[in-house]
């Protein structure tokens, strides 16, 4: 099945990692491969990709785009989470870039069993379906204050505890259509641009598939791969990602990260890392008018030091 997800900010991003010819590259988030397919173009005739996804689904969609490439491109189906290992068990042990673009594609959108959009007939909303607990447990099976702190610590919402109470009192809630018809009422419609559902949305995505636990525990492992020179891209698309990416790259760009009161050094770090976007790249108005889901899309890079 043909793909419907257009990569954002592609040529930032090839641009960014400096594609050369025969380079090893790794794709933590091939997802319907189109960063992969960039890399590779890029890096041939003789260029190196390992792609990983933690859906399934996307990454069988990777394989039918990627399939001209032949034997230089390896497809592993594994969370960004686990990388390191992952590179090493393939032979990518010293790599000249690795990208991260942490959205939601437009593939597992367009599934409505899945459950990542409004209309959605399921509630499920694992990346991977065949590992943890879907969104379903979360929203019909946990108390209202564990529910309303989800909503609160990963969608930022403020009305966490008034959605809250009423999703409790809405079970068993099935499908996301009927979860985001109980969202709006419970918020009082549509105020603004955005759907009255969406930062819940957001919050048991990112609950259910443990995102900022993977990201804080993936970078460091990328860090470790890179090649001297090597660069590492990282896609965000809201602003708990953002700040992990953005504090990541702060520390590893210090040699010392005592407290400023401290008057001598006793850390010992060194830095790892140059970071070469003080202020992340966001998409141009061409490609957000034709993609608008690009929008949010901001992109950070950083240099491995010698």
């Amino acid at each position: 099945m043909a793909t419907q997800h257009v990569p954002v900010l592609l040529k930032e991003t090839l641009q960014a990692l400096t594609i050369r010819p025969g380079g090893s590259y790794i794709d933590g988030t091939c997802g319907g491969g189109g960063h992969s397919a960039g890399i590779l173009a890029a890096s041939a005739p003789e260029g190196r990709l390992l792609a990983l996804d933690a859906d399934p689904a996307a990454l069988a969609q990777a394989r039918e785009q990627l399939e001209s490439f032949g034997a230089r491109a390896t497809l592993v189906h594994s969370s960004f989470a686990d990388v390191k290992r992952v590179a090493r068990e393939c032979h990518f042990n010293a790599v000249d870039g690795i990208v991260l673009d942490l959205g939601l594609s437009s593939d597992q959108l367009a599934d409505e069993a899945r459950g990542f959009s409004f209309n959605s007939i399921g509630l499920d909303m694992r990346f991977d379906p065949t590992r943890g607990q879907p969104a379903s447990s979360l929203v019909n099976e946990l108390e209202a204050d564990e529910l309303a702190d989800i909503l609160y610590r990963y969608g930022e919402e403020r009305a966490s505890r008034r959605i809250a109470r009423a999703i409790a009192a809405a079970r068993p809630i099935e499908s996301a259509q009927q979860l985001a018809d109980v969202i709006a009422k419970a918020s009082g419609g549509r105020r603004g641009k955005l759907h009255p559902a969406t930062r819940t949305f957001q919050a048991l995505r990112i609950s259910v598939n443990d995102e900022l636990g993977a990201l804080a525990a993936a970078l460091p492992q990328c860090v470790e791969l890179l090649k001297p020179g090597g660069r590492l891209a990282v896609i965000t698309f809201h602003s708990l990602e953002d700040r992990i990416a953005k504090n990541f790259f702060r520390t590893e760009s210090r040699d010392c990260i005592c407290p400023p009161e401290q008057p001598v050094c006793t850390c010992g770090h060194r830095a790892s890392l140059k970071t070469l976007t003080h202020k992340p790249v966001e998409p141009s108005p061409v490609e957000v008018a034709e993609n608008p889901r690009a929008r949010s899309a901001q992109l950070r890079v950083a240099e491995r030091l010698g």
